[in-house]
């Protein structure tokens, strides 16, 4: 009989979403045969009980969890205040939502630490790269060459339909409904910035909190997992991307006030995400969780 492995918690790793043991092999590996952790086929209703789980997090870590929610909601507000180009300043936007994974990484370690019935303090949480840090540092590397990437990819996109300085992210919204060539614009760079958001979070899904949660993870290996698990579970977790963009939209369209809960909603049930879809150390499995 397979016995699930004690992580960080001190507990199963499959107690805490009501994941059930694993039984066949699953993608990505056994864990005996493979350097890459197996991987759980999950259902389309997988992202909805991330949220209801993440929002349990909340509610019983509320003053940790909306700390993060304010440091986050203000340095999105000086991303897309930030002074420079249009251009910039849309690179910026939605730079965040690439590097957002990273930011949340504290949210990870008060899921964890809810999930053990322990009190959760700001401060602890705020030195939750420790746990690997290594690993998460060569991660942020990583996470900030591909933002450099994409700030040149967005100045190359924003200067194929405008001469000289780019219209400002208000100024390009109001234009949006009037101005046909400013929609044709608008849909370029959402082409651009969906593919390139869609590698980003292949690679970022479940590599972060897996970091996070083993000591011993490499960061390649991590990233190898993260896009076993989108390949494995494309369309759950495309949904559960389309509802992070949604959250996060929504936080902006409220004035960045959204974002105080969205953001750590986000990050507690990208925790639960990762518990969900990663399996044990050593388990085989390609059942859906219940």
């Amino acid at each position: 009989m397979l016995r699930a492995r004690k992580g960080r918690t001190g507990r199963p790793m499959t107690d805490e979403d009501g994941v059930t043991e694993p039984g066949r092999t699953g993608e990505g590996g056994s864990g005996q045969d493979s350097p890459f952790p197996a991987v759980r086929a999950i259902g389309m209703d997988a992202p909805a009980r991330w949220l209801r789980a993440g929002w349990r997090d909340l509610r019983a870590a509320p003053v940790p969890s909306l700390f993060y929610g304010v440091v986050l909601a203000a340095m999105g507000f000086a991303l897309a205040h930030a002074p420079g180009s249009g251009a910039i300043e849309l690179a910026l936007v939605t730079g965040f939502l690439l590097v957002g994974p990273f930011l949340l990484m504290g949210l990870y370690d008060i899921a964890q630490r809810v999930a053990r019935g322990e009190d959760v303090m700001i401060g602890p949480t705020m030195t939750a790269w420790k746990a690997n840090v290594q690993s998460i540092g060569f991660y942020a590397i990583i996470l900030a060459l591909l933002l450099a990437v994409w700030i040149r990819i967005s100045i190359v996109v924003v200067a194929l339909f405008f001469e000289g300085a780019a219209p400002s992210v208000a100024a390009l919204a109001a234009d949006a409904v009037r101005n046909p060539e400013t929609l044709t614009f608008v849909a370029a760079y959402a082409a651009a910035g969906c593919g390139f958001a869609l590698f980003v979070f292949a690679t970022s899904v479940v590599s972060l909190p897996m970091l996070y949660d083993r000591p011993q993870m490499d960061t390649l290996t991590a990233m190898i997992t993260s896009f076993n698990a989108l390949r494995r579970n494309f369309w759950p977790m495309l949904a559960w991307a389309a509802t992070i963009v949604a959250l996060t939209a929504l936080g902006f369209a409220t004035y960045y006030v959204g974002l105080v809960v969205a953001l750590p909603l986000v990050g507690l049930a990208t925790w639960h995400a990762y518990r969900d879809v990663v399996a044990p150390d050593g388990a085989r499995s390609e059942e859906t969780p219940t």
